[in-house]
Parts: C-alpha cells; structure tokens; sequence
C-alpha cells in the first residue's frame, strides 16, 4: 500500500529532527474507532522530519438513536417536530467538526427539533433530490418540507439562532 501526499498542514507545534529515511514499511497507529499510518502523523520535507509532539487523540464519542425508515419522506411526514437534516460524508473535515456542535444543539434543543444525519456517500438519490452540492448542508424540514437550508460549519451558538430564527 502507498501513500502519496501532495500538501499537508502542519500543526503549530512540532519538532524538527534529522532524518532523511521515511519507513517503508506502513504500520498504523490506533486512534478511537480510525486507523491512521504512522507516515501522516510524522512528515519529512527536504531531508528533514517534522514530528509531532502531540499523543494519540480521541475522538468524542456520540450517542444516536438509529431508526429505520421506509423512506427519507416517510420520516419527515411522521415527525412529530421539526427535522434538521445533516447532509454529510465520512471524509468531511467539516462534517466531523460538528458532529459534537450537532450534539450540543441536540441536548439544547431537543423538546424543540429532531436531528437526523444523512450520509451523502450511501444516500446518494436523496442527496441528488436536495441537490446538496456543499458539505456539510444543513436542511430544517417543518411539516414535511424544506423551511430553510444553510451550508457550512459554524459554532453551536449560530447553530441554535439560525434553528431558532427559523421555527
């Protein structure tokens, strides 16, 4: 297996050692629920390697309800309050930013809305319905239909007035 990185970021804090030698060989390292090879957390530019000085990060853990459906529509017809949707993509950087905002705004507000997340990669027809073309998109459905749409990450706070605006 390869890995080819064509630009990275590189946190503030880091320690530059010597090393002109990168592993060819890929071991992983384990964080929470993802694999990630050792070459992402230590890179070498021009003969020298940037290492990080931050451990192994955890991931917050989230607590969802599954359901199942019959369909995306059957949801939003028997929803007995207003449904959020989170369009999102395991790849997202953005997405897994507000996966603990959505969280927050869900014990805030839940006498008040429902969340639900949609992942755009297994749900493509329903992606293409909405004609989501950004990630994260955020849709308010009241009564069955789309009262408002946002697009974007943005803090929890934002998140809750622009809910609020809407109902």
């Amino acid at each position: 297996m390869a890995i080819s990185v064509a630009t990275a970021v590189v946190p503030g804090n880091v320690a530059v050692s010597s090393s002109s030698s990168v592993h060819s060989q890929i071991k992983f390292c384990h964080l929470s629920s993802l694999q990630f090879p050792n070459e992402l957390r230590a890179l070498t530019i021009r003969n020298r390697r940037l290492l990080s000085k931050l451990g192994p990060r955890t991931l917050p853990l989230v607590e969802a309800k599954k359901q199942t459906f019959s369909s995306f529509d059957d949801l939003l017809e028997n929803a007995d309050k207003p449904v959020l949707v989170d369009f999102y993509a395991t790849w997202c950087g953005p997405c897994q930013f507000m996966v603990p905002i959505l969280e927050q705004v869900s014990d805030s507000m839940s006498d008040k809305i429902q969340i639900v997340k949609i992942d755009t990669e297994k749900y493509p027809i329903i992606a293409e319905k909405y004609k989501i073309q950004a990630l994260p998109t955020f849709i308010l459905f009241k009564d069955g239909k789309p009262c408002d749409r946002f697009e974007g990450a943005m803090a929890a706070d934002l998140l809750i007035q622009r809910i609020e605006a809407s109902l």
